[in-house]
Formats: structure tokens, C-alpha cells, sequence
């Protein structure tokens, strides 16, 4: 008979205080803090600065078990921590039971012998990883390389110690992101006893799987107390299989081959339902079930395809034998306190970007190997997931302990994650291999440089021990129907200078920052594209609700104290700003700024993502920094902390659809309308291109034809721009495009001439209409009308927002609450519907 009992009714103090406080397990510190009323609320004005201190102090929590003289009958009761932050000990009843030192692993320890009837104290030590870590520094005798630690922000000085903790690596501050060290229970714990034969795991390997079979194996890990003889069974839905087994003492593992005809297939967001299979394995004695285990999985084969070609080599995902275009985003933690992050928000998150046409996201090395909510939920919307193991933008130590802790963490987060078929990728690291270019002198980020060549080798041959060999070996073991791939962005894995991406290259992942970070004009986007962008982006700040839910009014100057301390990437705030005077008219105040902003990120995203998809399939993907944010602040997220779709996010929708019509006249001489497709069969249709006036007036048109063969993208029109205009003054008209088919308008384009600054700005009168008998309502316009921008009282989102309208078109949107529970986004007529457009925000002299 098996016992659980959920440790709750937890309290908490720091070491050496008198007073135990209420304490909330799954939790951290902080936020303990929080409710307690014994700190400010952290993500206010420059709060963060004033909470350094929490992470000096060593912490403890308790809770007392009163437990009946059943847990004595048991052979075993474990104690079962899910999650502990991050340098810890155990005592059961004063008396030391387990010491644990990272917070990615699960920490089991037998205490059937420390347990008594009647109460039972369990208390949890938190060391400061503050001084655990100092030490380590000072030992190694130099600094290892870690730019996105804030030290100076914690009071270290230019002591960044975040590498020697197997700890959340943003907790100790990014370029987006907070400095908060917390420490805590952050997972569950339970006290689980048992007395018969138990299975501790449960994993269905997908050897091959195709419409007609799959053939799996069934792997079950049975932990017996004694020897132990019966029989497995296997079943899914009305068939079943078994075998008879003879257990040892222990734990050991079984292997039941097994083929389903005719599978459901898993497939991803656009190519397909994805479809769910439960599993389940009993150990039966006479009939009955000593022990039984069910697994949910999704029937799907997945590969990362790099076959040599006349570019270099392709970079792309094949699911069930489909060739995938992904497009999605980059996931961070959707909260600095990580326990904070409800089913609901991670829902909202995941309905997101399946609502933005996405089909992968890609959860970055510098959080967490995210809870089991975010994969399920994944699993079910049909998202893939490009996983990175926790290890970003620095370099580590390889000593024997740490090397050994490495490999812990990753067999157990394999395991843990491996029936999800979400799990498309697991990565080794964040931009660790071209950061330090180890076969280019010069290159990279200029951390090598720093060392002796004798370190250099050191450090090295302590990458490769992690990322070329007890990474990739725990994939092959625990997970082998998925691909590894050492660091992102990389060319190859050659071990020579052609290993790093250093560069623009035909082969490999891209992260592309010339566009932001080296101040490269958006035109760029155009011509920088790889094999695989896996990382690119535009910051904005979020909208005014958000801002003032950090900030005063006093505080609403561009480099404020509470600004910059919401703007983690140095020149940011000045980066939107010089870039806003190249491509948009002059805002009038700043929170004029903060619309503006938006409108500018969404424009940059808008020309890279189209770019990516104009050239499948030599590029095919396209994951942008980044979908979320972990606190409200100025940073690169297309979703605000509180989940406001940012403009950003609507224009990920459109560029992400199925069917996409791009026009490009980036190079000012000629003019492409590039059609793209990912649907899976060809379409026949018809091409619609106006050269129109601002009054909405058509100028000329041309209709054709258009031919688009399945999964491709083409040129359907091509025209030399003088040609077009035929001297008309190229600030006062625009050209439209419309791809129809079937009577219905698939997609539909606006395309400018000059740059938005140059255009002349009438303020328009916009006009809203109900749609009889639904919750929809029409917007139309007297004269151009840029960015429109609708708000709500209530929070949800819009079908489309942050639109151009012509005099003579109209755009039925539709509103939706943001769901609860298990709802995602729920139709409604929107309360307090306010309408703005970009002339409101200019400065009145550009009218």
C-alpha cells in the first residue's frame, strides 16, 4: 500500500531571527517576504535595488508532520523535494537527512528510520548562494566570463559568482531582467511511503512512427523493497500487452516492445490536430495491481535535418515526414519569482502564440526547465519546443563535483521531459560556442582574449566536457527519438574555426543583433538571413497601464531613475530613441514615446520575419526575441509581464499566417510582391495590386493570376518602382496588394514609399459600427488613418490592432476576454472601447 502526504503549513525565518512567519510552499523567499509585509513590492519604481540584501542572509523553513503508526509498517517513506533553491540541508526531527545544491534536480532521501509516530519536524536550511559561492571565486583565482551578471547591482563589485550555482542563471540579473536571488521550496514536497513494488518511471520511446505503425518501447522503472515475480501489462485504449517479470531488490528497468497500427499522429499548430495517446503499465500478482502507472504521449517522428546542399547545409525540423517552417519566439520565465506563474498565465502565453500562428517555441538556457504546465499545455495547442539545457552567455567551471552535478540535472530533466512530444530539440547552451570562438583568434566576444593560452585550453576542455560529451550522452541515453545540438547559435559541430557563427553562413543557426545591438539600419533584416534564425530582435517599452504599474508621473521622462532602472540594457532607452528619429515622426510627449515605441518594434519585426519567409527553404525558421517578459519593463517581448499584447504581437499574427503576401522595395529602385505559403497543398488564386492615393483613390491596378505550389514562396509580381509612380510624388500614395481565392480575401497588404516620418499626417475620423448580431463592430475612416490602436477596459485581446486604414476600406475586428481556467480567449463586446491613431501621438506641428 502505497501513503503520500503533501507537506504543507510551512513557516519560515531567517537563521538566527526568533519569530517563524507563514510561508508558502511551492514559494521563494521574496515572495514570503511579500506577503508578510515585510518588504515593498519588488518590481516598483527602483525597489529592486533596495532588496539586495535578501540574498546575504541564509533562510529556513519548517512544517511538523503528525503521522499515525501506519508509516512504521512502511519498508520505505521518502521524503521528496521537487525543487530546492538553491544550496540546501534537510533535517527530520533535528537531525541531518540530505544536503542538496541545485535547484533543476529533484532531492529523494529514505527517512523511515528518522520518522516517529505523532509529530515529526522537517526543517530546510537555505545557505546565502551568495557566500557559498564567493569562495569558489576566490579559490579559481580569476573571473570567469559572465556579462549578464549585475554584481555591481548586488553589492559585489565586479564578483560575478552566477556560474558556480546550478541556479536559474536571470536571478542574478539580464539584460531584460531583475537581480533577484531567491532561495525557497520553489516545487512541491511530499512524504511518500510504500511497503510492495512500485514504478517510478514511465517512458514510451518512439523508435519509428509513420500514418501506418509505431513501433515503440514501453521502458518501466520498477523499484521493488523485495524480490519480486508477475507479470507487466501494457495497455492503450482496447489493445494490451504482457510479459512476465522477475524482480530484484531495487530498482531496475523493463522493456516491452510494442507496435500500434494505424496511430493517431501528433502534429504541430498549422500542419494538423495534435492528437493525444495515454499509455498505462500495471505489475500484476494474481490478477491484480501491485502497481500501475499511465503516461499521456503524442504519436510523432521528429528530426532535425542538416543535409550538405549548394548554399552549405539546410537547418530544418521534419515532422512525421513533413518538412515545418517554424515560426515562433524565444520563452523566458514569465516571472522573476517563478512559483508566482499560474496555469492560467502560462495558458494565456500558450494561447498566445498558437493564436499568432506559431508552431514552436524556444525555451532559452538562462531560466528554467520550465514546469510541467507549460509542456502539457504545449503538448496540447501543438507547439513544438527547441529546449535548451540552463547554461547561457558565460563560461563554467569544470571540476569533478560540478561536472557530476551537471550530468544529474540533465538525465533528470530529460526524464522528467521526455514523453512530451512537444520536445522537438535539446540544446546545450545560449550562445556559449560563438561567444568564445575557441578555433578564431580575435573573434567572438573578446573573452579569450583575457587568459593565457594554458587557461584558455582549461576552460575549453571544460566546455567540451559539458556540451561535446555529458550532454549529448545523457540525450542519447535518456531521449534518443530526439536531436541534440550543442550551443545556438553554431555552424557545425567541426572543431575548427568552421564550427562557430561567427558569421552570416549557409549552414547552422543564426542569432542576428546587428539590427539593435550594432545599430544597423532595418534594411539589414533583409540580407542578414541564415539557415535558421533562432534569435532577433527590436525592444519597445510596454503600454502606459503597464508603466504606471512601476512608475509615477513624475517619472515619466525617457531617462528618469525608475526608467533606467526599467531598462536593463544599458543604452536601450536611447537605441528606441535613435532609431525613432530615423523611421517615425517626432512623438509629442513621452508617453506619446511609449505608443511609438511599439509601432517602431512591430515595423522591425515585421520586415525580418517577412524576410525569413520569403527565403524557405533555404531559411526555415524564424524564432524571435523574445515572447514574454518576467517582470514589467522596457525589453524585446511582443507580450508585457501582465500579458497586454504589445503591437508587436498583432503583426507576429499577420506575418506568421498561413499564406503570406510580402512586398519588398527595400533596395528604392524595384519592387517584389513575394507570396509564400505553408499549407500542404497547391493554391490557385488571383493577385490585386493598386497604386492608391491617400483619399483612397486607385490610381492604376493590375490583376493576375496567381499559381502557389504547396510549402513554397515566390515572386508573383515584380515592377520598377519610377515605373509605378510615373512621377508622382512618392510621400502621397501607397500600393496595395490582395491575394484572392475563392471569393475570399487571404491576405492584404499596405506598402509606403518613404519611410512613416516622411509621411504627411491628416488626424482622421475614425468610425466604429456594430455588427448586427455578433460581438464583432467595424472600424472605417475619412482619410489615412496609421496605427490605429484600440483599448478596452477589460483585459483581452483584439483580432487585429495596431492597423492602417484607407478612406474607402473598413476592418471588422473582433474582441477577447482573456481566458480563466481551462478558457483561452472568450469573443465580448468590449467595454470602454477607446480608438487612437498615430496622428494623436505626433507632435502637432508635424500635422
Amino acid at each position: 500500500m502505497k501513503l503520500q502526504l503533501k507537506l504543507d503549513n510551512w513557516q519560515f525565518r531567517a537563521c538566527g531571527d526568533e519569530q517563524w512567519l507563514p510561508a508558502a510552499v511551492p514559494g521563494t523567499v521574496h515572495t514570503d517576504l511579500l506577503r508578510n509585509e515585510l518588504i515593498p513590492p519588488p518590481f516598483y519604481g527602483k525597489n529592486e535595488h533596495e532588496l539586495q540584501w535578501i540574498d546575504k542572509k541564509d533562510w529556513e523553513y519548517r512544517t511538523v508532520l503528525h503521522l499515525g503508526g501506519e508509516w512504521q509498517q512502511r519498508a520505505v517513506a521518502e521524503l521528496v523535494f521537487k525543487g530546492l533553491d538553491t544550496y540546501a540541508d534537510v533535517y527530520v526531527n533535528d537531525v541531518h537527512a540530505l544536503s542538496a545544491d541545485n535547484m533543476f534536480r529533484a532531492w529523494t532521501v529514505n527517512v523511515k528510520e528518522l520518522l516517529r509516530a505523532g509529530e515529526n519536524e522537517i526543517r530546510v536550511r537555505f545557505r546565502s548562494a551568495v557566500h557559498e559561492d564567493l569562495p569558489k571565486l576566490e579559490q579559481l583565482g580569476y573571473a570567469l566570463p559572465a556579462p549578464n551578471d549585475q554584481s555591481e547591482l548586488g553589492g559585489l563589485g565586479e564578483q560575478q559568482i552566477s556560474v558556480f550555482a546550478r541556479k536559474a542563471p536571470y536571478h542574478y540579473g539580464w539584460d531584460w531582467g531583475p537581480r533577484f536571488l531567491t532561495s525557497g521550496i520553489w516545487r512541491e514536497a511530499v512524504l511518500e511511503g510504500r511497503d510492495q513494488v512500485a514504478i517510478t518511471d514511465l517512458y514510451i520511446r518512439q523508435n519509428a512512427v509513420s500514418p501506418e505503425e509505431a513501433r515503440l518501447t514501453v521502458l518501466v522503472e520498477a523499484d521493488a523493497p523485495s524480490a519480486w515475480n508477475g507479470q507487466l501489462r501494457v495497455s492503450c485504449g482496447c489493445r494490451e500487452w504482457t510479459q512476465s517479470v522477475l524482480l530484484q531488490q531495487g530498482k531496475q528497468r523493463l522493456e516491452l516492445e510494442i507496435v500500434l497500427d494505424q496511430p493517431r499522429l501528433w502534429w504541430c499548430n498549422g500542419l494538423g490536430k495534435p492528437e493525444l495517446t495515454a499509455f498505462r503499465a500495471e505489475l500484476l500478482k494474481a490478477g491484480e495491481a501491485a502497481a500501475q502507472a499511465e503516461v499521456t504521449t503524442g504519436l510523432r517522428e521528429i528530426k532535425l535535418v542538416r543535409e550538405p546542399d549548394d548554399r552549405g547545409a539546410s537547418f530544418y525540423f521534419e515532422l512525421n515526414g513533413v518538412r515545418v517552417f517554424a515560426k515562433g519566439s524565444n520563452h523566458i520565465p514569465n516571472d522573476s519569482f517563478a512559483t508566482e506563474v499560474t496555469e492560467e498565465r502560462y495558458r494565456h502565453e500558450i494561447a498566445s502564440a498558437v493564436a499568432s500562428n506559431m508552431n514552436m517555441l524556444r525555451v532559452w538556457g538562462g531560466g528554467i526547465y520550465e514546469e510541467e504546465t507549460f509542456y502539457r499545455l504545449c503538448d496540447e495547442y501543438g507547439l513544438l519546443v527547441w529546449q535548451d539545457f540552463m547554461f547561457a552567455c558565460s563560461m563554467y567551471p569544470g571540476d569533478e563535483p560540478f561536472l557530476e552535478n551537471v550530468r544529474e540535472e540533465a538525465v533528470y530533466n530529460i526524464r522528467r521531459l521526455r514523453n512530451h512530444p512537444c520536445i522537438a530539440l535539446w540544446c546545450g547552451n545560449n550562445e556559449m560556442d560563438s561567444a568564445w570562438s575557441h578555433y578564431e583568434d580575435n573573434k567572438g566576444w573578446g573573452w579569450k582574449e583575457k587568459f593565457s593560452r594554458e587557461i584558455r585550453d582549461k576552460l575549453w576542455w571544460d566546455y567540451e566536457a559539458v556540451f561535446h560529451r555529458i550532454l549529448p550522452e545523457a540525450v542519447a541515453s535518456c531521449h534518443p527519438d530526439v536531436d541534440y545540438w550543442a550551443s545556438s547559435p553554431m555552424r557545425a559541430l567541426t572543431h575548427d574555426m568552421n564550427q562557430h557563427a561567427t558569421r552570416m553562413a549557409g549552414e547552422g543557426d543564426v542569432h542576428y543583433w546587428g539590427v539593435w545591438h550594432g545599430s544597423e539600419p532595418f534594411e539589414n533584416y533583409n540580407v542578414k538571413v541564415g539557415r535558421f534564425m533562432s534569435e532577433y530582435g527590436f525592444q519597445s517599452f510596454p503600454e502606459l497601464k503597464s508603466v504606471l504599474s512601476y512608475a509615477e508621473e513624475n517619472d515619466m521622462e525617457l531617462e528618469s531613475e525608475v526608467m533606467l532602472a526599467h531598462q536593463k540594457n544599458g543604452r536601450g532607452n536611447l537605441l528606441i530613441k535613435e532609431y525613432m528619429d530615423i523611421y517615425l515622426p517626432r512623438p509629442k510627449d513621452f508617453k506619446s514615446f511609449l505608443y511609438m515605441s511599439q509601432i517602431l518594434q512591430a515595423e522591425a519585426m515585421r520586415i525580418a520575419i517577412e524576410s525569413h519567409r520569403r527565403n524557405k527553404p533555404y531559411c526555415m525558421g524564424t524564432l524571435y526575441w523574445q515572447m514574454n517578459d518576467c517582470w514589467p519593463v522596457a525589453s524585446w517581448a511582443g507580450m508585457d509581464y501582465y500579458g497586454r499584447w504589445k503591437a508587436l504581437q498583432y503583426t507576429v499574427r499577420k506575418s506568421y499566417q498561413e499564406l503570406l503576401l510580402s512586398i519588398d522595395g527595400s533596395d528604392g529602385e524595384n519592387l517584389q510582391i513575394h507570396a509564400v505559403s505553408d499549407r500542404q497543398e497547391g493554391l490557385e488564386g488571383e493577385l490585386r495590386v493598386r497604386l492608391q492615393d491617400f483619399s483612397g483613390a486607385v490610381l492604376q491596378e493590375w490583376l493576375q493570376p496567381v499559381t502557389l505550389a504547396a510549402d513554397s514562396a515566390s515572386i508573383v509580381f515584380a515592377a520598377n518602382i519610377a515605373g509605378l509612380l510615373e512621377g508622382r510624388e512618392p510621400r502621397r500614395v501607397l500600393l496595395t496588394a490582395a491575394l484572392l481565392a475563392d471569393g475570399q480575401q487571404l491576405d492584404y497588404k499596405h506598402h509606403y514609399f518613404v519611410s512613416a516620418k516622411e509621411i504627411p499626417l491628416a488626424r482622421p475620423a475614425v468610425k466604429v459600427e456594430e455588427v448586427q448580431g455578433s460581438a464583432a463592430f467595424t472600424v472605417s475612416t475619412d482619410v489615412l488613418a496609421r496605427g490605429v490602436y484600440l483599448t478596452a477596459d477589460e483585459e483581452g485581446i483584439f483580432s487585429d490592432n495596431f492597423f492602417d486604414l484607407l478612406p474607402g476600406e473598413s476592418k471588422t475586428v473582433e474582441f477577447f476576454l482573456s481566458g480563466s481556467g481551462d478558457q483561452d480567449f472568450t469573443p465580448a463586446v468590449p467595454k470602454g472601447l477607446e480608438i487612437y491613431t498615430m496622428a494623436d501621438y505626433v507632435d502637432e506641428g508635424l500635422l
